[in-house]
């Protein structure tokens, strides 16, 4: 399930040509089983007609604040008073200049001064206007009623011009509005999450590696950030978007990620190693490329630092460590021997035979281990796992996670 599901979204749109890129959104959020309802400016309907929106929506698009039809009539306020969230998307500098100044003289402005839900505003403008003193004075302003703005992206611009400006992308904006729903159970607390395999080279164009996808680890990123925490992700080598306003330190070898995760292991509050490091290395990376021969091939490996293993050494009084055990038989008895072992609080094994709960998948299904107890949850997406988790780790925090209903 989604946490967009059932969320009622008033989203309004203005008069940017990145107006297009707003039936993408709408489409998404449908796809979440959110109920968007929209709202649409004079200006907006010059880019993109009614009728677009209308279809993806489902629903009927409202554009003029003065009409007639009895269910319109107060239109202002009613969408307002009905809606769980209103976005505006792109919010142009014009629209902006209008809410920052209190003026209600078309319907999504009054609809935006009449809200006593959240307002998301997501600009969008060529990047001499974002850049004006005027713009980000009004910027400051919004963000003073308590608005929340999403950084505009950097890039190619429709005037031919390249800079800041650009609509943010779908999954800032997502991550914003998730966070709104959220209750900030986490608030306060510094969190370092590993994730993905690692590399360790034979020469220069092969490695050792494995199936990881990192997934999880960007999941419990995610789902931290969205909860008010603070969150640090060390990453090896994936192919995953770094989740919006999270530190993302990215590595390559054992080694390389060791020493990211030592170094800022003893400011955290907890450490959650979902990272599939690779056990062995070879002896030495030859500075060629191995060539085939008829004999085969032999390799001398060493071992590996275990990371998990060293944090349990070195932990801190009050620190929670969490570690991640990919398992294939044994899932209970290996979780709770290296749960011992590692000095852990808390172990999350999965089953890596599982169809749905291996590598690269979107869902998974995994046991927690702690001290006392094991339990295992059903067959969950990794981003509702990834919730659960964090629920168990604030109980063993001896705090509620606390739930938005």
């Amino acid at each position: 399930m989604s946490g967009l599901q059932g969320k009622r979204i008033l989203f309004g749109i203005t008069g940017s040509i990145a107006a297009y890129k707003a039936a993408q959104w709408i489409r998404e959020l449908v796809k979440e089983e959110a109920l968007v309802t929209v709202v649409m400016t004079a200006a907006a309907e010059r880019f993109v007609t009614p009728l677009t929106f209308a279809a993806l929506s489902g629903n009927a698009v409202h554009r003029d604040m003065f009409d007639e039809s009895p269910d319109r009539v107060m239109a202002h306020i009613n969408l307002a008073r009905e809606a769980d969230a209103l976005l505006i998307a792109p919010a142009t500098a014009q629209t902006m200049a209008r809410i920052a100044g209190g003026m209600a003289d078309n319907l999504l402005s009054a609809i935006a001064l009449a809200a006593r839900i959240p307002v998301v505003l997501c600009p969008a403008m060529n990047s001499a206007m974002l850049a004006h003193p005027a713009t980000q004075s009004n910027i400051n302003r919004l963000r003073q009623f308590g608005h929340h703005l999403v950084q505009s992206g950097c890039g190619a611009l429709a005037c031919g011009e390249t800079g800041d400006g650009r609509l943010p992308e779908w999954d800032a904006v997502r991550e914003r509005l998730l966070g709104l729903f959220q209750i900030n159970d986490l608030q306060g607390k510094k969190v370092l999450i590993t994730a993905g395999p690692t590399r360790e080279p034979l020469d220069p164009v092969r490695f050792l590696s494995n199936r990881s996808s990192g997934k999880m680890g960007f999941a419990l990123a995610r789902a931290a950030r969205r909860r008010g925490a603070e969150v640090t992700l060390v990453a090896g080598p994936v192919t995953l978007v770094d989740p919006p306003e999270v530190e993302v330190i990215r590595t390559t070898t054992a080694e390389a990620m060791a020493a990211a995760v030592l170094e800022r292991a003893p400011s955290m509050d907890v450490i959650i190693k979902s990272a599939a490091v690779a056990d062995f290395r070879p002896t030495a990376c030859q500075p060629q490329k191995i060539k085939k021969t008829q004999q085969g091939l032999s390799l001398d490996l060493i071992k590996n630092r275990d990371i998990l293993a060293e944090l349990g050494k070195r932990r801190l009084p009050g620190q929670l460590l969490v570690g991640f055990a990919a398992e294939s038989q044994n899932h209970v008895a290996e979780g709770q021997r290296k749960l011992r072992e590692k000095n852990l609080d808390l172990i999350v094994v999965n089953d890596i035979l599982g169809q749905q709960t291996g590598f690269d998948v979107e869902t998974n299904q995994v046991t927690l281990i702690d001290r006392k107890a094991s339990q295992t949850l059903p067959l969950l997406t990794k981003e509702a796992t990834a919730d659960r988790i964090w629920d168990k780790v604030l109980l063993l925090c001896g705090e509620s996670p606390v739930h938005d209903e």
